[in-house]
């Protein structure tokens, strides 16, 4: 039995399947047979894989090179015995690894969360009988009977069926339930079209079915979907691959500064302890201790304001990677359309009607060259509404304000456009009552109702169905003022190739009449003699707010991919509707599309242009969505993944930043994602990438204000060993300004609202590090700047009889209100903040304020004084320091100045 799980089922007659797997279609299996089987292939579950204990993933947390900087600095401040600072450092590490934990171990969840999804029941045949077993219980060969409301409990393939409709949208991405069928298939069917099977954790919508067992378990479609999610390398978002660097460059410097101290003190003859404490405050003063708390915090922010925007985010690090973001490829139905059927027109008396409106809101107007139309002066448009409405068991509902559909989806489109001419449900079905119906039968492609018209009156016969079907069975259609002419079946179905080369599925409408009195419908009723009386063209539309959103992407350089499991033509009608950036046809101007038929074909190195230049993929499979992805990547591009179904949970936990849907999201791709969109529209991930953008903003601008500081305290420590003179500040003073400053200042600039024309700016090179040269060079100016006015007001205090302990207080508060002045500068990289708006962030302020007190605090209270060797100092002393800030903060706006300048 094991070497029939890799079979191609859907290429065998059913009959064959049925002896292959040594069953019965009419008996099922027996009790022993089901008992070994049962043994040999284990339950109907998927194996969720072992992972790593705990224990293990929280000590993970700390294999960071930043956090080796702070675990460093823990150390080295508790070897000082200031066990205030070391705990502050330490608490800051253990907050980090904390929230890096619960973050951790999204395979997992998803893993237990796709196992989730096949504990059910079904029915089966054992021995002859029918029997309601556990799902887990089924094995290969079990006969599985299927009716409207089962999920498909395994892979099966069809034996015998009765108008089988199946919702795969989870599995395949497919936007409306398959039809299936039990006739043979190509070999080379892809999945999306095998409709003489039937895959696990799928819902059968319609119908009844017989199908055998053929995959249980790890071996169905859905287990190897599980496989790849488990195999599926989870990248490092572009944030930590950046910070990781950053962080091994500065480790190694601190190291290679701290030794080069030592060996120089000592080749100038200090004593090697002194050396070695001056290489510890070099080391300490190196260390921004605040950096891991501040990309924390400011990440954090950026999820609160996600969370306004319709986005939640499920991973910390994905809030700037959504900034980073240079392609987003996109599902399309509910994302980038409204998942509501509508219908968009109407051909009907040799006329063409546009119907505006989007939505199962039923409001909008039908059209005539761009005029209403009045349904009560045009007969054959009113009675093609009619039947639509009255040949349609669906019904439109008003659920707190929101309008549904209870039933199928297209016939809710046809009600809702009756509506929109005054045409209710309730008014009609008074008018008309239904006496009898044909349901909806696939081998007969249409659906029948017959309705009373009023004592004496002939029965009234509404079908609706395939264009085909219906139109084979019509002699005669009626004209625009309801008179029945002659039919001109080449007249219709060039209507029906102009509605469907616009991506819109066609539903054809007729009648015919019974005599009075007649109960019971047949299908020889109907079967010819029908009057024609038009055509409904319907299509799952586009959002607006999704349409601008994708304006607005592109005008910002991300590029919008739709990745679907709908047809190739209703998709790329969509894209050309959304505005779609792709290459195509140079004449026509037609976009490039690619099937996964074709994908299946490219190879890796292929796929790799192609991925690059097509705008649109329909019919894909996970794995070609997997694919996909990670043809991206290879060309350097930060991929950003939207889905809702089973079948794209490996490329969501793939891709760079993974976007499952909220409303109509599957838990797996749910627990896959980094972010989870509230309303599924696409319109919030633009929302999101605008919040990253002033997310990476913020980040840098906080890296660029601390490090010059950080600079500066090693500079200073360095020359006053090199010049063999007494240490301006001391390590416990370092740390005072590293953690006040970094807390109270720093922090602030996470607060900083997107500076204008965030969007229309192209998105990073992934390539690029997070401080360019022009931002290294600000940072050594300042740096610098820092070197000069402290060491000199140091040596200034010094020479007019001051104590060391006066001095070195000079050298803080110098440190102190250069960040000060510096941290205005950085609130705009390059504008001046007059220009950004000098209260637009009032946070600064608050933190200014609380930071001066502070200082004060700290210059003028004896406790103080003990704790951190300070002494009160003198008004002089001040302005001398301040005038040091204003002379900093006016270097740094005309530095600013004149590069803007030199651009421009």
């Amino acid at each position: 039995m094991e070497t029939l799980i890799a079979k191609h089922w859907h290429h065998l007659p059913a009959d064959e399947v049925v002896d292959l797997l040594e069953s019965d279609h009419a008996r099922g299996l027996d009790i022993f047979t089901t008992e070994n089987r049962l043994e040999e292939f284990g339950p109907n579950m998927i194996t969720v894989k072992g992972e790593r204990g705990g224990l293990l993933r929280f000590l993970l947390q700390f294999h960071q090179p930043l956090i080796y900087i702070l675990i460093a600095a823990g150390v080295i401040t508790a070897g000082l015995q200031e066990w205030v600072d070391s705990g502050v450092i330490f608490g800051v590490v253990f907050v980090n690894a904390i929230i890096g934990f619960v973050q951790e171990s999204k395979a997992v969840r998803a893993l237990e969360a796709l196992a989730r999804t096949m504990t059910t029941e079904a029915t089966v045949l054992r021995e002859g009988e029918k029997l309601r077993i556990p799902a887990t219980e089924v094995v290969p060969g079990d006969i599985v009977l299927l009716q409207a409301g089962d999920k498909v409990p395994a892979d099966m393939r069809l034996i015998h069926l009765r108008d089988l409709q199946i919702d795969e949208s989870a599995l395949t991405g497919e936007s409306v339930p398959v039809e299936k069928a039990s006739d043979t298939l190509d070999h080379d069917t892809i999945l999306a079209d095998r409709r003489n099977m039937a895959y696990s954790s799928t819902l059968v919508t319609y119908g009844q079915g017989k199908g055998a067992v053929v995959s249980t378990g790890d071996h169905t479609e859905v287990g190897r979907i599980s496989q790849l999610i488990s195999t599926t390398q989870e990248l490092e978002t572009p944030l930590t691959r950046k910070i990781a660097h950053f962080s091994h460059v500065l480790l190694y410097m601190i190291l290679a500064l701290a030794a080069v101290t030592v060996v120089v003190g000592v080749a100038r003859g200090q004593s090697i302890f002194d050396m070695f404490m001056a290489a510890v405050a070099l080391a300490v003063g190196a260390i921004p201790e605040g950096l891991p708390a501040a990309v924390t915090i400011t990440l954090a922010i950026g999820v609160s304001r996600m969370a306004r925007r319709k986005a939640i985010i499920r991973n910390l690090p994905a809030v700037e990677t959504l900034g980073s973001t240079t392609v987003i490829c996109s599902d399309k139905t509910g994302t980038l359309t409204e998942n509501q059927m509508t219908v968009q027109e109407i051909f009907a008396g040799d006329r063409r009607f546009e119907v505006t409106g989007v939505g199962y809101e039923p409001s909008g107007r039908i059209l005539r060259q761009g005029s209403p139309v009045d349904a009560g002066k045009s007969a054959v448009l009113a009675e093609c509404l009619q039947a639509g409405a009255l040949c349609n068991d669906s019904l439109l509902v008003n659920k707190e304000g929101s309008w549904q559909i209870q039933g199928d989806p297209t016939e809710g489109a046809l009600i809702v456009a009756a509506n929109k001419e005054g045409l209710s449900m309730d008014i009609v079905q008074e008018r008309f009552p239904r006496i009898d119906a044909i349901p909806f039968e696939s081998r007969y492609q249409y659906m029948a109702t017959m309705h009373d018209a009023g004592s004496d009156n002939p029965r009234i016969v509404y079908i609706k169905g395939a264009v085909e079907a219906v139109l084979d069975r019509c002699d005669s259609h009626l004209d625009e003022s309801g008179n029945s002419t002659t039919l001109d079946p080449a007249r219709i179905l060039k209507g029906v190739d102009e509605m469907a080369s616009r991506g819109l599925r066609v539903l054809a409408f007729a009648r015919v009449e019974l005599p009075a009195g007649t109960s019971i419908l047949s299908h020889s009723d109907v079967d010819s003699g029908l009057t024609f009386l038009g055509l409904q063209g319907m299509i799952d539309p586009s959002r607006p707010e999704a349409v601008a959103a994708v304006k607005v992407c592109q005008t910002a350089g991300v590029h919008v991919k739709m990745i679907t499991g709908d047809h190739a033509l209703t998709a790329v009608t969509i894209a050309k509707h959304m505005g779609l950036n792709g290459v195509g046809d140079p004449d026509t101007g037609a976009l490039a599309v690619v099937t996964g038929r074709e994908l299946s074909e490219i190879s890796d190195r292929e796929l790799l242009d192609v991925a690059e230049q097509t705008a649109v993929f329909a019919r894909a499979t996970p794995e070609q969505k997997l694919r996909l992805v990670e043809a991206l990547q290879h060309r350097g591009h930060v991929v950003a993944m939207t889905g809702d179904g089973v079948n794209d949970a490996p490329a969501l936990k793939r891709a760079d930043i993974g976007v499952a849907m909220g409303v109509t999201g599957t838990d797996v791709a749910k627990e896959s994602a980094d972010m989870v969109l509230t309303d599924d529209n696409f319109s919030s991930i633009e929302a999101a990438v605008e919040e990253g953008r002033g997310v990476f903003d913020n980040l840098t601008k906080f890296i660029v204000w601390t490090l010059p500081t950080n600079l500066g305290e090693g500079l200073v420590i360095m020359a006053a060993i090199l010049a063999g003179v007494t240490l301006p500040i001391l390590p416990v003073q370092i740390l005072w300004i590293n953690m006040t400053t970094a807390g109270f200042l720093g922090l602030t600039l996470a607060f900083e609202p997107k500076e204008p024309g965030i969007m229309t700016r192209p998105p990073r090179d992934p390539k690029t590090p997070i401080l360019t040269m022009v931002l290294i060079e600000r940072i050594l100016l300042v740096g610098l700047l820092l070197l000069a006015a402290s060491f000199t007001l140091f040596q200034w205090e010094l020479a007019v009889g001051t104590s060391v302990a006066q001095a070195r207080t000079v050298a803080v508060n110098v440190f102190i209100i250069i960040e000060l002045f510096y941290l205005f500068n950085c609130r705009s990289l390059k504008k001046s903040i007059f220009g950004l708006g000098l209260f637009s962030n009032l946070w600064v302020f608050g933190g200014v304020a609380v930071m001066l007190v502070l200082q004060m605090f700290y210059t003028y209270a004896p406790v103080m004084n003990r704790l951190f060797h300070s002494a009160p100092v003198g008004l002089d002393a001040w302005g001398r320091t301040v005038t040091a800030g204003i002379i900093t903060y006016f270097i740094v706006e005309a530095e600013k100045w004149l590069r803007q300048r030199s651009v421009v």
